[in-house]
Formats: C-alpha cells, structure tokens, sequence
C-alpha cells in the first residue's frame, strides 16, 4: 500500500489505541495487578494473531519467517514487553504514574539515536523540530497532571532509573523491530514478538512463583473482559500498527507520534474519571499536535 504518510498514520492510530488500552489495563490491573494482566494480555494477543494471520495470510504459526526476522524480532519482544514494561510498571509503584510518564517522553530521541546509531537513519531538520515541539508539550501535559496524593510522596532516584529502563526497552524494541522485520508482514512480526514476551514472562513467573496469581487472575471474569479489550487494541491492533509504522517512517518519528498518548487520553480521563483538564494541559496538547503536524512535512 502507497498510501501518502502511512507510517505517520500508523503511528497516530497506535498512540489511539494505547489510550484505550492504558483505560482497560488500569482497570484490570485494580483488580488482579499488572504483572498477571502483561502475561495474560500476550496470551489473548496470540489468539488474536494466529486468527488474524490465518485469516488474511494463511498462515496461523508465522513459519514463513527468514531466521534473521526471529532472531531479531524475539530479541525485540524481550526488549519491549519483558525489560521495559517490566521496568515501567515497577516505576509505576516506586515514582508514580505521573512522573513514570514524564520519563517516559524521552522515548523519541532515544529511539531517534539508536536508529542513527544502528539504522544509519538520517532526520531533516523539521523532522527535528517536530519531535522536539511534540515532546515538549507531552512533557508539558504530563507535568501539568494533578499528582494522586501517593504519587506525590514517590521521588526515588530508583524510580527514574526503572522509568529510564522503560524508555529503553520500549526505544530498543522499536528499532530491533525495524530492522528484524524489514518487509516481512507486521501483523506476523508482531506475533513473533508476542511469543518471545509469553516465553519471557513464563520465566519470570517460573522463578519467581507467581504461578498461583495467575491462575487467580483468570477467576475473575470482569478483569479477563478488560484485559481482552487491551490485548486488542494493545497488543494486537496497536504493536502491529507501530510495526506498520517504523517500517513506513523512520523509528524516531514514528515514535514521536506514538508517545501522544497522554494528550489523546485528556478527553477520556475527563468523561470517565472526572479528571480535571487545566489551560496548561490544553495548551501542551496543542503544542504537541503542532509538533505533530510538521512531522507530516
């Protein structure tokens, strides 16, 4: 397909899709947590993926796959789902949401560096700009955010470091996409990357014993229908588009658009939970969406 900007579409389409999600996962993660919920999410977005890929491609395993694409693309799902969600929700606990969020908007220079360093990716200087006026005014939004009264308490050196890690894996699994899928089907790469995460996260639970969580966790129905909602538009619609992204655009573009999470979710967080939307937050939000637009020059 040839469609004018599809990368930066695709990237517009995953940061709407992680706000559905970052609605759904919180609240199943109220209810069972948010490492039982990472696994179990995987699990749905296999389901979904095989499906999908038999569906439209005729393939249900992704055995079409060159070895280059499986290495590179497991490395990728480890990088992303495991390290750096692993690390980002821990933030969550020791640093707070809020600022856990503030770090995380250092994802599109990071990327943007490590596709130059590993990609030999090239930005224009509008393309520089435009991430640098996005970022800020994510940054801005996100500061802007009333603080919870616990989030407040939590400014641990720790926590930004988890934060950072986070931004890392996420900035990491980006580029190691891009480079393990080259042509090859997003929708497959993406299940690829699922099944390294599955694998990862068994361990994990393996060494640790939180088997008897999990199995908790898939008793409670209302928390296995939001967290099936997330693996939809998670997982399975909102990877697979990132993928469709950083292969049409470049890997720190394509993530500039997909960190504009925190602005698509003011509308939201405002109708569903009575969050208060302040001038700032408004006025970052359209700092951002110009940030955005000169990325489709």
């Amino acid at each position: 397909m040839n469609l004018p900007h599809l990368g930066e579409i695709a990237a517009l389409g995953t940061a709407s899709c992680w706000t559905l999600t970052a609605i759904a996962f919180e609240s199943a993660g109220r209810r069972i947590g948010s490492l039982v919920v990472n696994f179990v999410r995987l699990l749905i977005a296999a389901v979904f993926l095989s499906a999908f890929n038999g569906l439209t491609r005729g393939h249900v395993f992704p055995d079409d796959a060159s070895s280059h694409a499986w290495l590179w693309l497991a490395l990728s799902g480890f990088a992303g789902f495991n390290f750096g969600d692993l690390c980002l929700f821990r933030a969550f606990v020791v640093l707070g949401s809020r600022l856990s969020v503030l770090v995380m908007s250092l994802v599109p220079p990071i990327t943007a560096t490590i596709g130059f360093l590993f990609l030999g990716e090239r930005l224009r200087p509008l393309d520089l700009g435009g991430m640098a006026l996005t970022v800020m005014g994510i940054a801005w939004v996100v500061r802007n955010r009333r603080a919870s009264p616990e989030e407040k308490k939590h400014h641990h050196v720790k926590g930004v470091f988890l934060a950072l890690g986070g931004a890392l894996g996420q900035a990491v699994g980006l580029v190691l996409s891009k480079h393990g899928m080259g042509d090859y089907a997003p929708f497959a790469a993406v299940q690829i990357r699922v099944y390294a995460g599955i694998v990862g996260f068994a361990l994990i639970f393996s060494a640790s014993g939180w088997w008897p969580r999990f199995w908790k966790g898939l008793g409670d129905a209302r928390a296995l229908a939001w967290t099936t909602m997330g693996a939809f538009f998670g997982p399975f619609l909102g990877v697979s588009l990132s993928l469709v992204a950083v292969q049409r655009t470049e890997a720190g573009v394509a993530a500039t658009l997909m960190a504009l999470t925190p602005v698509f979710i003011l509308v939201p967080s405002r109708v569903l939970q009575g969050d208060r939307v302040t001038w700032a937050s408004v006025a970052g939000a359209a700092l951002a969406v110009a940030g955005s637009a000169l990325l489709f020059f």
